[in-house]
């Protein structure tokens, strides 16, 4: 549970830092008609010592709905609604995955020869004794892996990452709400 609740506030540190420089880049970038200048704002690596003020909802709620939008023109592009027609539908499944390219860090983005790409969406279902079991659903696929487009490779491998984005928002969301309904103490860290 530490090591978890760790991990989140790493995640969330992260995400912190990177809206705060998305913000400095826009309040430093002055619009002059006569030239147009931009400055780019670099902020220092910072170890974060005690737990960082909660980020404004309205930055954190933009990078969300430009994720879904996006998440949403790949699904229209990748023709995902031919197995899956409803979109709010694929954020019900547990989760994405991609076979015949490499999303771990060691092998991001890289096709394994001989493979056929696909986009896998996994949910649970209670088999016949109402025991919960995996079960793998195609949602996209797209050949071997050496006749694929470097484009829509690149494509696929952003769709299921910005889907796997969403989910874990949702999955914050959940947290967040179930926090809310525990009285906490005074005394706590946040």
């Amino acid at each position: 549970m530490a090591s978890s609740l760790d991990k989140l506030k790493a995640l969330t540190s992260k995400l912190e830092e990177k809206l705060e420089k998305k913000e400095k880049k826009v309040e430093n970038t002055s619009t002059d008609t006569s030239k147009v200048e931009t400055v780019k704002v670099v902020a220092p690596v910072k170890k974060v010592t005690q737990p960082r003020k909660k980020v404004s909802t309205q930055s954190a709620d933009s990078v969300r709905e430009e994720n879904i939008l996006r998440v949403k023109m790949l699904y229209e592009k990748l023709k995902i609604y031919e197995k899956s027609p409803d979109f709010e539908n694929i954020f019900v499944y547990k989760a994405m995955n991609l076979s015949g390219i490499g999303l771990k860090e060691e092998d991001f983005g890289q096709v394994r020869e001989g493979k056929y790409i696909q986009i896998i969406a996994i949910t649970y279902e209670p088999d016949k004794n109402g025991k919960k079991k995996a079960k793998n659903i195609s949602l996209g696929y797209f050949g071997k892996a050496e006749t694929l487009e470097n484009t829509l490779k690149n494509e696929i491998i952003e769709f299921v990452l910005r889907w796997r984005y969403e989910k874990a928002f949702q999955n914050l969301e959940h947290y967040k709400d179930l926090i809310d309904r525990v009285e906490i103490p005074s005394d706590t860290l946040f």
